[in-house]
C-alpha cells in the first residue's frame, strides 16, 4: 500500500460498481478522496442537469463514507486553473475514467503529459462505454459513418474481449479530508423554480438504476420493440439519465440483458449502440459539435423566427403531439423518444428553425443530456449528420399523434386544455367546431403554421442544396 493519498476525479461516473478508477485508487491507497469539479460555466445552459449532479452528489457521498472515502466538491473557473494548483502539491497519486468527448480526452493527454514532468503517477480508465471508439473500424482503418455495420463489428468486438473480472472497492483505513476551498453539493442546485417538479418523477442515484434496470428486464423489455414508440405507455427503460450520470455502466445494462435473453433485448442493447455510434462520430468528426456534419447544409436557408421558436419551446404551436411533448420535458427533464423525433422534425422542417436551436434548448432541460447524442440526434432529424434520415422525411404531427397515441392519452395528461376533446379531433382540434368544449385561439393555440403548405416550403428549402 502506497502512503501517498489517491485521489480519484470523479465526472460522469456516480457509481461503485464497475468504477475502475475507484477500485485502483482502493486497492493502492489506506486514503483515498474523491473530487468533483463544478464548473459553474459548463452549466451556465444546462440547467436541469444541476438538479441531477446535485442530488447524485448528495447520495454518491454517503455510499462512499460507508468506505471511509470523502466526495469533496470544488468550484473552479476552468480545469486548467484548478491543475495547476494540484500540481504544487504533493504526495498523492490521481486516478480517473475517461470522458468521451474531444476536449475531456485532449485535456487528458494535457494533464498526461504534466504529471510525467512533476513525476505524479497517474492512471486513466475506461470510462462508460463498451469498446473503446478507436477500436471500432473498417477494415481500411477508416472511422464508420453508417450505423448498422458499425454496430455489427461493435458487438462483434465486444463478444470477443475476454471479460475482465469485476473488482470491488475496497475500504480505506480512515476518512480524510484533501481540498481547502470546497462547497456543498446544495450549492450546485439550480435557482431556477422550474426543475423543482423532477423529484416527483426521479431519484437520482446507483441503487436506482439498477432496480429500474432489473425491473425493465424482466416486465418490459420482451415488448420493447412495439412498445418503445408509444409514448403514452411505460414501455421503456428511462435509465438514459442514469446512464448520463454513469450510475449505471453500459457494460451492466449488457449483462443483465443477455443474463435474461428475451425478445426486444437485442432492439434495447442496439440503443446503446446508437451511443456507441454517436461518441464514435464526435471524436472521428469534431466538427460536428459546432455545425453540419454535411457541410452542403452550410448553405441551407434557416429562418430566425423568435415567435416560432418560443411558441415550440412553451408547447403553444398548435399541434397536440408537439406541444405534449415540450410539456413532459419542461415538466419532466425527458422526452419519449418518439416524441423527441416529431419534436425536431417540427422545428427543422415544419417552422424551418436551425437545428442548433433545438439542441440548444435540449441541452438545457434535458436531465439525460450527453453531448454525444444530443448533436447526432438532432442532426439526424435534420437530415445533414450521419446516417440521417432523408430531408425528404417530413413527420406529419397529425398522422405521428393518431398512429402512436391514438386515443390521445399522452396528449391529455401533458396538455389538460384537450381533456375534453373526442378522439376524433384529438390531434386535430381545429376541426372540432363546439366552442362549448374548445375554444380555439383562447383555451388552445390555433397551428402556428399548416402542415402542408410548411411540408411544401422545406421541401423547396431542401432543394436548394
Amino acid at each position: 500500500m502506497s502512503k501517498n493519498i489517491g485521489l480519484v476525479w470523479i465526472k460522469d461516473d456516480f457509481r461503485l460498481q464497475k468504477n475502475l478508477a475507484l477500485v485502483e485508487a482502493t486497492k493502492n491507497h489506506d486514503q483515498v478522496v474523491a473530487f468533483f469539479l463544478y464548473k459553474r460555466k459548463k452549466f451556465e445552459d444546462q440547467e436541469a442537469q444541476k438538479w441531477w449532479v446535485s442530488k447524485s452528489l448528495q447520495e454518491f457521498k454517503k455510499k462512499l463514507s460507508e468506505y471511509n472515502i470523502s466526495l469533496e466538491v470544488i468550484e473552479t473557473e476552468t480545469y486548467k486553473s484548478f491543475f495547476e494548483k494540484l500540481f504544487k502539491k504533493k504526495n498523492f497519486s490521481i486516478y480517473w475514467n475517461k470522458t468521451y468527448e474531444p476536449n475531456y480526452l485532449k485535456f487528458d493527454s494535457l494533464l498526461s503529459k504534466n504529471f510525467d514532468i512533476k513525476k505524479i503517477k497517474f492512471k486513466i480508465f475506461k470510462g462508460n462505454i463498451l469498446n473503446e471508439f478507436e477500436d471500432v473500424k473498417k477494415n481500411d482503418g477508416t472511422p464508420f459513418k453508417v450505423f448498422t455495420p458499425f454496430w455489427r463489428n461493435a458487438e462483434k468486438i465486444y463478444i470477443e474481449k475476454i471479460p475482465p473480472k469485476d473488482k470491488k472497492i475496497s475500504k480505506c483505513i480512515k476518512k480524510i479530508s484533501f481540498f481547502r476551498d470546497t462547497i456543498t453539493e446544495k450549492q450546485i442546485d439550480s435557482k431556477k423554480k422550474w426543475y423543482k417538479k423532477f423529484g416527483k418523477y426521479w431519484v437520482p442515484g446507483e441503487e436506482n438504476a439498477l432496480n429500474e434496470l432489473k425491473k425493465f428486464v424482466k416486465d418490459k423489455i420482451e415488448n420493447y420493440s412495439d412498445s418503445r414508440n408509444f409514448p403514452n405507455i411505460i414501455g421503456t427503460s428511462k435509465l438514459s439519465p442514469f446512464i448520463k450520470h454513469g450510475q449505471i455502466h453500459v457494460e451492466t445494462i449488457w449483462d443483465e440483458c443477455n443474463r435474461n435473453r428475451k425478445n426486444g433485448a437485442s432492439k434495447f442493447i442496439a440503443e446503446i449502440g446508437w451511443r456507441e455510434f454517436n461518441h464514435s462520430l464526435i471524436n472521428f468528426f469534431p466538427h460536428m459539435l459546432k455545425g453540419n456534419y454535411s457541410k452542403k447544409f452550410d448553405k441551407f436557408p434557416w429562418q430566425k423566427n423568435s415567435k416560432f421558436l418560443n411558441a415550440w419551446k412553451k408547447g403553444l404551436t398548435g399541434y397536440p403531439i408537439v406541444d405534449a411533448g415540450m410539456r413532459e420535458l419542461y415538466s419532466t427533464g425527458w422526452m419519449h423518444n418518439r416524441v423527441r423525433m416529431i419534436v425536431g422534425s417540427f422545428l427543422v422542417k415544419h417552422l424551418l428553425i436551425n437545428w442548433k436551436e433545438g439542441e440548444k434548448h435540449f441541452r438545457n432541460c434535458l436531465l439525460d443530456f450527453n453531448e454525444a447524442n444530443n448533436v447526432s440526434g438532432w442532426q439526424w432529424v435534420a437530415g445533414c449528420g450521419a446516417d440521417a434520415a432523408p430531408y425528404f422525411r417530413i413527420f406529419n404531427p397529425i398522422l405521428q399523434g393518431e398512429k402512436f397515441d391514438k386515443e390521445g392519452k399522452y396528449v391529455k395528461k401533458w396538455v389538460p386544455q384537450l381533456k375534453d376533446v373526442p378522439i376524433k379531433f384529438i390531434h386535430k382540434p381545429w376541426e372540432l367546431k363546439n366552442e362549448n368544449i374548445l375554444k380555439l385561439g383562447k383555451d388552445y393555440p390555433k397551428p402556428i403554421v399548416n402542415h402542408e403548405e410548411a411540408r411544401k416550403k422545406a421541401l423547396n428549402a431542401f432543394k436548394k442544396i
